[in-house]
């Protein structure tokens, strides 16, 4: 048994950059005190690393890094080590900057010491991290492969010379990267203490301007240059003649397998040391990648190339024992694809969104969903169910109402059905608990702007909604007390 379905339970997608706060400050205490009032024992978000300035949390400048915007400043200010809180989230930056520097003049011998364990720990990440910001930063932040060639291509001398010379910046990375391991440790110890699971998300692909790219270059099909020879995407379909291209470089599986995974095997520690359950973005691509000519400008001649999925999982299996993932299979997926998702116990996913097109044999139907898939009624690329709801025809609306045989308001009708549903895990978006429509979406996939800034404010979130959420939870079964 997958430990992902141990038993029925309900969970909210909310990420914490839709905080009030945007940060892991005191909004996370009151986030999960109203999950427990609710009874939800899972808080998903989406991946957690720092991003380039488009804010797409799918695009990030590392994989195994937190992003310091979630750092929050009011800890900060009460452990001691800032006495300043700005109000202008421009001042973050200089104010991380005063809290290092309070650290450094009043932090405790503990605190001292969890630093130094901190480091050695995670050293073997974080000094390339460090390092590969510090020279981004020192290069006007252009991408890696913009360099001078010796620092492009990582000459050692030319790396040391830069470690001395940006040594306190790289200082001043590890402290910002103490501090969020730690408030993020902090919030997930709040949730445990809750019976709240943290179910985090690991896309497929990292971006090409990222440290893991610039300091494993032998693990992706690059050139002598660091370009990419194939990029990632997805290939011509009916909602696109072109097909997506994606422009992640794609992983040499040849040299990943002859290196026993090692890179895999280190980035999913990671990903388990700070998430109970962890998503696996783009699944479908651990069975085949589309691989395109990086020359080319669409996805059209792509062509699919096989990956050793299997041997993979077996490598991840055999260090952690279990495997705690959920995969991404939306989309057209294959009978190659489902075997490698069900031979390793992984529940696949269902979006109630995508259910009422194509006839009764659609699979996110109500009644095609599976007991090992994770029922959602949207997720961060859909729009709110009720602006969903909204955009629909008459027609349409009619056809999901006849199937539904309810009148029930939306969002809180696809809410209960996601809920009702056999699925052992069902997650619904906070934007559906309260009941917001158009405007409010986190992403619109195929635009590069307006995204992933949206956030709540608490006086959306009515007095009696935490009763009117826990009588669904407990009504299906998916309560803390439920055993089942």
């Amino acid at each position: 048994m997958n430990p992902v379905l141990d038993r029925r339970r309900a969970g909210v997608l909310l990420h914490p950059t839709s905080f009030p706060s945007g940060d892991l400050g005191p909004d996370v205490e009151r986030f999960l005190d109203f999950m427990q009032a609710a009874g939800l024992s899972v808080w998903q978000t989406l991946p957690i690393g720092p991003t380039h300035s488009d804010g797409s949390p799918y695009h990030s400048l590392s994989v195994r890094a937190i992003g310091p915007q979630l750092i929050s400043l009011d800890r900060l200010a009460k452990a001691g080590w800032l006495t300043d809180v700005p109000a202008d989230p421009a001042a973050r930056r200089a104010a991380l900057v005063k809290a290092h520097e309070g650290f450094r003049a009043r932090a405790s011998a503990d605190d001292r010491a969890a630093f130094e364990q901190f480091y050695e720990r995670e050293r073997g990440w974080l000094r390339e991290y460090a390092l590969y910001q510090a020279l981004r930063e020192e290069n006007g932040e252009r991408p890696w492969w913009m360099w001078s060639p010796e620092l492009r291509d990582r000459d050692r001398k030319a790396l040391s010379a830069a470690g001395n010379r940006l040594a306190a910046r790289l200082q001043h990375t590890y402290f910002e990267q103490f501090v969020a391991v730690g408030q993020w440790q902090a919030a997930r110890e709040r949730a445990r203490e809750r019976g709240i699971l943290l179910f985090g998300d690991m896309p497929i692909f990292v971006a090409h301007d990222s440290a893991e790219v610039w300091a494993h270059r032998a693990c992706f099909k690059l050139d002598e240059t660091g370009q990419p020879r194939v990029v990632a995407g997805v290939p011509p379909d009916y909602f696109s003649a072109q097909g997506q291209r994606w422009g992640n470089p794609l992983y040499d599986w040849e040299y990943l397998s002859a290196h026993k995974f090692e890179w895999w095997i280190a980035r999913l520690a990671t990903e388990l040391a700070r998430f109970d359950i962890v998503r696996v973005d783009h699944f479908r691509g651990f069975e085949a990648c589309w691989e395109i000519p990086a020359q080319d400008e669409t996805a059209v001649n792509g062509r699919w190339v096989k990956v050793p999925g299997e041997a993979l999982f077996d490598a991840l299996l055999r260090r952690f024992k279990k495997l705690p993932l959920v995969a991404e299979d939306l989309g057209l997926i294959t009978p190659e694809v489902h075997r490698l998702r069900t031979r390793y116990g992984l529940p696949g996913m269902a979006v109630l969104h995508f259910a009422f097109e194509g006839g009764s044999t659609n699979p996110y139907l109500p009644h095609n969903i599976e007991r090992d898939q994770v029922a959602y009624t949207g997720t961060h690329d859909n729009d709110t169910t009720l602006g969903w709801f909204e955009s629909l025809t008459q027609e349409q609306q009619g056809r999901v109402r006849e199937y539904l045989s309810s009148n029930e308001p939306m969002p809180w009708l696809l809410v209960r059905v996601a809920l009702m549903s056999v699925a052992r895990l069902a997650v619904i978006p906070w934007q559906d608990f309260l009941g917001l429509g158009r405007g409010h979406r986190m992403n619109m996939p195929g635009t590069n702007v307006g995204n992933w800034g949206w956030k709540f404010a608490w006086s959306q979130v009515a007095p009696e909604l935490p009763l009117r959420v826990r009588h669904l939870v407990e009504l299906y079964g998916r309560g803390p007390s439920d055993l089942k």
